[in-house]
C-alpha cells in the first residue's frame, strides 16, 4: 500500500522550491520602491490594517502560495473544522473553538449535535454567577464580600487568560469596571509562585476558582490542595463551598474536594487547553474581575474574525495570508522563528500565549497520517514589547540570525500621556519606533551610506546591515475588549492554516506526554527516599548522580507536618 501523499510531493510545493532562487536575488530595497507592489501586499478588516510588504516575496510568491493552499485543500479544511469533523484524528476530536464565541442562534455540530445551546448555557450561568459575585451577593464564610480572585491552572487553562488579563487591565471602560478588585493566577507547582499569588490577600475576601478539566492534572491539583489548605487553617473546612469553585467535566471529584458540583462551570472535549480561553477557562475569571459585558465584547471580537476566516477570499483573508507567508518563511527560506513585537506594554503576555498556541500546536515531525516529515515544520515563537525588546535581542535581529518579525502598533493608547513642551507625546515616540524598525530591518545600511557619513573604516563592517530581513506590520485603530478578541482569534487561525498546509495535526500534544511519565517515576523514588531511606535506583548514572546530590540535603521543612508559604 503506497504511503500517503505529503504536500511536499505536490506540484505546487516544487514550484515554489525552484521560485525560492528568484527571490535570493532580490532585495527588499528593491522590492519595497514598487508601489503597486506595496499596496498590492495588504489587507484591512474592521480597522486592522495588516501590511506584509516587507516580506521576501512578490505578488508572484503570494499566487504561487496560494495555488499551495489549493493542493492542501486548505478552504475545505477550514470548512471540515468549523463543520464539526473529527479533524484531531489521533484524539478522534472535533475542534470546535470557534463555537466558544459564536452567536446564540449558530448551528455547529459535533457528533451530529448543535453544542452552541450547551456553549450558551454555560455562558448564561458565569453571567449570572459573576453579577452575584460582583454585586457583594455571594459572601464568603465570615459574611465578607469576595473580592480578589486567584484561578488555579496551568498551561492552556493560564497563559490565554494570562494575556487577555494583562491587556484590559489598562483599558480604560475594563480598568474602571474592575475597581477595587484582583485577579492573580495560580499555575507553577514551584511554591514561591504559590507564594506570589497569595501574597498580601486575605483569605476572607478571596474566590479561587480551580481550572481542570479531569480535575486531576498533577501540578494543578497540588497547588489547589496547598490553596485549599491556606482558606481552612484560617477560616476552616467549611469555608471551602465559599471560597472555591471549578472549571472543570468531573463532578465526582470536585464534589470529593469540597466544592459545591453547582458552582462547576463546563468546557469540552472539543476545546483544546491552548484554545479554551473563550471557555470557562478564561470567560469566568475574567468575568469576575471585570464583569461579563466586557468579556462579552471580547467574545464578538473573536467571533467577527472567525466569520471573516471563513468566509473571506484568501487574496483578502488575514489569517490565511499569515499562515502562509509563515509557511514560506520556515519550510522555503529557511528561517525557523519568528518575533512576536506588539509596541503596547498592554500585549506584554501576547508572545508567551502565542508561544504556546504555535509551538504546541505545529511543533510536530510528522503527518497527520504518521508519515516523517521531509520538510521543518513549526515556529520557534518568542517576543517582548517594543520599545524593551530594542534594548535586548533586536541586536541579533539587525546584524545577527535573520529571524521574520510581526510588529503590532495600535493607533490610540489606551492610557495617552503628553507633556506640555515636548516634541511628540509619549505614545507618538513608541509608535516613531513601530514605523521605523521595519524599515531598519528591510533596506539596513550599506558602507557606501556610512563611508558618506565619514564613518572610520575599521568600524564600517562593524556598522553595516545588511537589510533585507522580513516583517509584517499589523496597525490596530484602539485596544478595546473587541480587539484583544480579534487579536486571539487571528493567531488562533494563522497556526491552524499552517498545519492544514503542513499536512499535521494541530490539535494534539502527544510530545508532553513523556516528560509527565518519567516525573511520576521521579516522584514515587522521592517519597520513597524521603520517608522511607530508601536509596535511588533505576535511573541511568547521571540522572542518579543528580537525585542523590538533591536527597543529601535535609529538606528545609519537615515532611511530618503542613507548611504554607510565609511571604
Amino acid at each position: 500500500m503506497a504511503s500517503p501523499a505529503l504536500i511536499s510531493d505536490t506540484d505546487q510545493w516544487k514550484a515554489l522550491q525552484a521560485h525560492v532562487g528568484a527571490i535570493h536575488k532580490t532585495h527588499l530595497r528593491d522590492l519595497m520602491a514598487d508601489a503597486d507592489r506595496c499596496k498590492a501586499m495588504t489587507a484591512e478588516f474592521e480597522g486592522i490594517h495588516l501590511d506584509y510588504s516587507r516580506q521576501q516575496a512578490t505578488t508572484e510568491t503570494v499566487d504561487k502560495l496560494f495555488k499551495l493552499a489549493e493542493a492542501a485543500k486548505l478552504k475545505e479544511k477550514i470548512e471540515k473544522m468549523f463543520s464539526g469533523d473529527k479533524i484531531n484524528s489521533t484524539e478522534n476530536r472535533s475542534v470546535l473553538h470557534v463555537a466558544l464565541r459564536a452567536p446564540r442562534d449558530a448551528v455547529i455540530n459535533s457528533d451530529g449535535v448543535n453544542v452552541v445551546p450547551e456553549v450558551w448555557a454555560v455562558i448564561d450561568k458565569i453571567k449570572q454567577f459573576s453579577e452575584t459575585f460582583r454585586s457583594g451577593s455571594w459572601v464568603g464564610a465570615t459574611g465578607k464580600p469576595l473580592t480578589n480572585v486567584v484561578s488555579v491552572g496551568i498551561g492552556g487553562s493560564f497563559l490565554g487568560p494570562l494575556f487577555v488579563h494583562t491587556a484590559l487591565q489598562t483599558d480604560p471602560a475594563a480598568a474602571e469596571s474592575a475597581k477595587g478588585r484582583q485577579l492573580r493566577f495560580l499555575a507553577n507547582v514551584d511554591p514561591v509562585d504559590v507564594a506570589r499569588s497569595i501574597k498580601d490577600l486575605d483569605p476572607a475576601t478571596t474566590l479561587v476558582v480551580v481550572v481542570s478539566k479531569t480535575f486531576t492534572t498533577a501540578e494543578t491539583m497540588l497547588n489547589a490542595r496547598t490553596i485549599k489548605e491556606w482558606i481552612v487553617s484560617s477560616l476552616g473546612p467549611q469555608a471551602v463551598s465559599k471560597h472555591m469553585i471549578a472549571v472543570s467535566t468531573n463532578l465526582k471529584l470536585v464534589k470529593e474536594f469540597g466544592i459545591d458540583p453547582n458552582n462547576a462551570f463546563a468546557f469540552w472535549d472539543w476545546v483544546g487547553g491552548r484554545y479554551s480561553v473563550c471557555s470557562a477557562v478564561g470567560v469566568l475569571p475574567l468575568s469576575l474581575q471585570y464583569g461579563f459585558p466586557i468579556v462579552q465584547k471580547f467574545l464578538e471580537g473573536a467571533s467577527s474574525i472567525d466569520n471573516h476566516f471563513r468566509t473571506s477570499s484568501f487574496e483578502k483573508n488575514i489569517p490565511v495570508l499569515l499562515g502562509l507567508l509563515s509557511v514560506w518563511n520556515v519550510s522555503f527560506l529557511g528561517y525557523p522563528a519568528r518575533a512576536i513585537l506588539p509596541y503596547t506594554q498592554a500585549l506584554e503576555k501576547l508572545a508567551p500565549h502565542i508561544q504556546q498556541l504555535s509551538m504546541e500546536s505545529n511543533g510536530k515531525g510528522v503527518s497527520i497520517d504518521g508519515v516523517r516529515l521531509p520538510y521543518e515544520a513549526g515556529e520557534i515563537d518568542f517576543g517582548e514589547p517594543g520599545t524593551n525588546g530594542q534594548h535586548s535581542f533586536y541586536q541579533l535581529i539587525h546584524q545577527g540570525r535573520v529571524i521574520p518579525c510581526d510588529f503590532i502598533g495600535v493607533i490610540k493608547s489606551q492610557q495617552p500621556v503628553y507633556l506640555k513642551g515636548e516634541t511628540v507625546s509619549n505614545h507618538d515616540e513608541l509608535m516613531s519606533n513601530f514605523f521605523a524598525q521595519p524599515d531598519a530591518l528591510a533596506y539596513g545600511k550599506t558602507p557606501e551610506q556610512l563611508r558618506s557619513e565619514n564613518v572610520s573604516e575599521n568600524l564600517i563592517p562593524h556598522k553595516t546591515f545588511q537589510g533585507n530581513r522580513p516583517s509584517l506590520s499589523f496597525l490596530l485603530s484602539s485596544l478595546s475588549a473587541y480587539e484583544i478578541g480579534q487579536l486571539l482569534s487571528i493567531y488562533e487561525h494563522r497556526i491552524a492554516v499552517q498545519g492544514f498546509i503542513w499536512g499535521i495535526n494541530s490539535f494534539d500534544q502527544w510530545g508532553v506526554e513523556l516528560g509527565k511519565s518519567l516525573a511520576s517515576q521521579v516522584r514515587k523514588q522521592l517519597h520513597a527516599s524521603r520517608m522511607e531511606g530508601k536509596p535511588v535506583e533505576g535511573f541511568n548514572p547521571s540522572s542518579a548522580s543528580l537525585l542523590a546530590r538533591y536527597l543529601a540535603v535535609e529538606p528545609s521543612i519537615p515532611y511530618d507536618t503542613t507548611v504554607l508559604p510565609k511571604v
